[in-house]
C-alpha cells in the first residue's frame, strides 16, 4: 500500500493550484490599479457622471488593464531595442548626437500604459514619441 504517495501528490498539486491563484490575482491587481489610479477625480454622488460608477466605465478599465498586458510588453521593447539601436546610431553616425536624438526620441518617448481616456478616443494613443519644434521630447500621455 502507497497511500502516502498518493495523499502527498494531492497537498503539491493542491499547492501549485494556490500559488497559481494568488499570482493570477496579483498580476490582475497590478494591472488594473493603474487604470483606476488613472481618474483624475472621484466621481459625485449626485452626479453620476461618466467617469466611474456605471458599468460601462468598469469595462473600459477592465479593457484596458487587459489591453495593457499585450501593448506594454511591446511598447518596453521597442524602447529598448531603440535604446540599442540609438546607441549604435551614435557609434557608426560618427557621434551625430542629432541623429542618436531622433532615434531616442521615437524610440522612447510616448504612451506606455493605456487608459480608458485612451480607449474613449479622448486621449492619442502614440507608440511613437514626437520631438518637439525646439528640439525638445513631447511625451504623449
Amino acid at each position: 500500500m502507497n497511500t502516502y504517495a498518493s495523499s502527498n501528490r494531492l497537498y503539491v498539486t493542491s499547492g501549485f493550484r494556490l500559488v497559481a491563484v494568488c499570482l493570477f490575482l496579483a498580476l490582475c491587481t497590478v494591472t488594473l490599479a493603474p487604470s483606476a489610479w488613472s481618474q483624475e477625480t472621484a466621481p459625485t454622488a449626485t452626479g453620476g457622471g461618466a467617469d466611474g460608477g456605471n458599468p460601462s466605465s468598469a469595462g473600459l478599465q477592465a479593457a484596458a488593464g487587459i489591453s495593457n498586458f499585450v501593448y506594454f510588453p511591446l511598447k518596453l521593447v521597442f524602447a529598448i531595442g531603440g535604446g540599442v539601436v540609438g546607441g549604435l546610431t551614435y557609434v557608426f553616425s560618427g557621434g551625430n548626437e542629432e541623429a542618436t536624438k531622433s532615434v531616442w526620441t521615437t524610440s522612447f518617448y510616448g504612451t506606455y500604459i493605456l487608459t480608458p481616456d485612451h480607449l474613449q478616443g479622448n486621449r492619442p494613443i502614440r507608440f511613437l514619441g514626437i520631438a518637439d519644434s525646439n528640439g525638445a521630447s513631447n511625451s504623449a500621455r
